[in-house]
């Protein structure tokens, strides 16, 4: 009777104090947080953790409306602390890696009453603070007390005052968007927003007090705090608080008894497939699922993840104003949908097309949610609100369909959508080609300025260890699976491509960080087809200098000039120039190589043609 009257309980808590006093009645003893190496903080002492530190911090003068930033590295000291400035205050978690000029912006944005710092941690983050009139409070881990015991200032032991402690309206955590479209917004996530998703994503997962998340999630954004974290203590399960990504340890992590799941970006399940291939492929564990959020999953990726571990993968759709999860694809004997994102797995999900109408099944538009877990708005700034909400809706930015089935499918976003001369491509579609190559390990598309068409199309590729190929056999395995507009102009190789904090690759302003690699060395032509053909390019691209290895739609060239070009040099080389051929063949070099491959066919056949084997010149 007791566990049933839990159950009805924790489904029904909308704020962390309730959902964590919940399990620490229910189950004190059993296991809340741990690393491999310290013993486990119960859920007894997880509450009494909270209830000490809320108490402290409310003693010093701090209510529910107090923002508290804090700077932390991954630790289960971090994802307490989270749990009890959030259960009490307004926790907003910054990255531990950025510096001096993201700090300065983000604690302006944020106008924190305090900040949060590890003792014996030099950060410059500590500087800025005082710059900014901010208090400073040192945290002191006391790992001897259980994975994640912590004090502020002193041991402090005291009851809640509950009239200084937050409704379920209020804001419990305060996050800044990806900032891979623009500058960052202010999310604030009510203490209702975080338990009702972290109840769906547990529902989704089928978590019960016998699983125990392996953590490897950075803790300041919302995939580790809450895909990771708060799902499972929500059910009663575990966590494995690890210091992030990191391919030495994460296989012997695994082995750690009762591990059942992880939670990743598709980037850090690219890295570990890596890292499982040069151990040959063997290694211990016993999941009974993976999980993937945050960005796209390429198929391949999927493909891969289940073959090495032999479980579902399980990808999932999430973004900070959602608190994290909006969809996923169920568990078996559900019907996981490669490339989908799956089903609504929270809150109510539909299609909109640009008045704001509901779209039906197969028809493409912008996904919006409403729910329980979702925001009501930014901080401050009316304008994101107006554009990003719309009759009780939330426009996501995300553009896709739902089939027949409900499965949503996501194809770009919106402001991420390449407008090459207006033929609209979604560069997700280009990742998904170039990483089926058995070459290639990352590839991600972006747009580049083009002086006709106003963008074109570039990709980044990273190969996997030890492979081999180059452009033009990356560009014939794209024009055998996309329409030749969207095979992008350049490609190019780089060891590894820029990622956001969380491990996200950042489409946007790719063009800028990799300029270099854009740029292309110029060596004149050489041969005669060489010169004959950078003339013709001369004079319809209006160019001064054509170099060898000048890509003909790089400099300008569309569609439309390329008919212009291949009809000159037909007409030039007498030989048949179909228009498929400059989109196989761009750059000077290449296109010179293949006019004279089929001019010495030419000449060999005519060869033949007078001479017929058998013949000899006496006949």
């Amino acid at each position: 009777m007791r566990a049933q009257t839990m159950e009805i309980d924790r489904q029904n808590a909308n704020t962390l104090l309730r959902l964590l006093a919940n399990w620490s009645d229910l189950t004190p003893e059993a296991p809340a947080l741990s690393t491999p190496d310290q013993r486990s903080l119960s859920f007894g002492q997880l509450q009494r953790l909270v209830t000490n530190t809320v108490s402290g911090l409310q003693s010093h003068g701090f209510d529910s409306q107090s923002r508290l930033a804090i700077v932390l590295r991954n630790s289960p000291q971090m994802a307490a602390a989270f749990l009890a400035l959030a259960a009490g205050f307004v926790c907003a978690p910054l990255n531990p890696a950025s510096q001096a000029y993201d700090f300065e912006l983000n604690l302006r944005d944020l106008r924190p009453q305090a900040l949060i710092v590890e003792s014996g941690v030099d950060s410059p983050v500590r500087e800025v603070a005082r710059s900014l009139g901010i208090v400073v409070i040192e945290l002191t881990p006391r790992p001897s007390n259980g994975a994640g015991w912590f004090t502020l200032w002193d041991e402090h032991s005291g009851t809640i005052d509950e009239s200084l402690l937050p409704q379920s309206t209020a804001p419990a955590l305060l996050l800044p968007t990806s900032g891979t479209t623009s500058r960052p917004k202010l999310v604030p996530l009510s203490q209702a927003n975080l338990c009702a998703s972290a109840r769906h994503i547990a529902r989704t997962l089928q978590l019960s007090p016998a699983d125990r998340c392996l953590n490897v999630m950075p803790l300041f954004h919302i995939h580790g705090l809450i895909g990771a974290v708060l799902s499972s203590l929500s059910a009663g399960a575990s966590v494995v608080c690890t210091s992030g990504w990191d391919s030495q340890s994460f296989f012997e992590c695994l082995k750690q008894p009762g591990v059942s799941w992880y939670t990743a970006v598709p980037t850090i399940h690219q890295s570990i497939l890596s890292a499982a291939a040069e151990r040959g492929n063997k290694i211990e564990h016993r999941l009974r699922f993976v999980r993937s959020s945050s960005a796209a999953l390429p198929t391949a990726v999927f493909d891969a993840l289940e073959s090495l571990f032999g479980v579902p993968a399980i990808e999932s759709y999430g973004m900070t104003e959602a608190s994290h999860q909006m969809c996923s694809n169920p568990l078996p004997p559900g019907i996981r949908k490669k490339g989908s994102v799956g089903l609504p797995a929270g809150p109510e999900v539909v299609i909109l097309n640009e008045n704001g109408d509901l779209l039906g099944a197969n028809q493409n538009g912008e996904l919006a949610i409403r729910g329980l877990n979702v925001t009501s708005g930014y901080v401050d700034n009316p304008e994101a609100n107006t554009a990003s909400f719309n009759n009780g809706w939330f426009l996501t930015g995300d553009q896709g369909y739902r089939d027949e089935d409900g499965y949503f499918f996501l194809t770009g976003r919106l402001k991420e959508m390449v407008n090459r001369g207006g033929e609209k491509i979604a560069p997700r579609e280009v990742d998904e080609v170039f990483l089926q190559h058995p070459a290639v390990e990352q590839a991600i598309a972006f747009a580049i300025p083009h002086p006709r068409l106003g963008e074109d199309l570039a990709v980044a590729v990273v190969l996997r260890t030890q492979a081999i190929a180059d452009q033009r056999e990356l560009r014939d395995f794209a024009l055998n699976r996309l329409a030749p507009q969207k095979v992008p102009s350049r490609i190019v190789f780089v060891p590894s491509i820029p990622k956001g904090p969380t491990g996200k690759l950042r489409r946007i302003g790719l063009h800028e960080a990799l300029s270099d690699s854009l740029k292309v060395e110029f060596q004149p032509p050489e041969s005669s087809a060489e010169l004959a053909i950078a003339n013709v390019w001369k004079s319809i691209l209006n160019c001064e200098e054509i170099g060898r290895f000048d890509n003909f739609f790089y400099l300008g060239g569309d569609s439309l000039l390329a008919t212009r070009v291949l009809s000159r040099l037909s007409t030039t080389f007498e030989i048949p120039l179909p228009l498929g051929t400059l989109f196989r063949h761009p750059t000077l070099e290449e296109l010179a190589q293949h006019i004279e491959n089929i001019v010495l066919e030419q000449i060999e056949s005519e060869t033949d043609h007078d001479h017929p084997q058998g013949a000899t010149a006496a006949e």
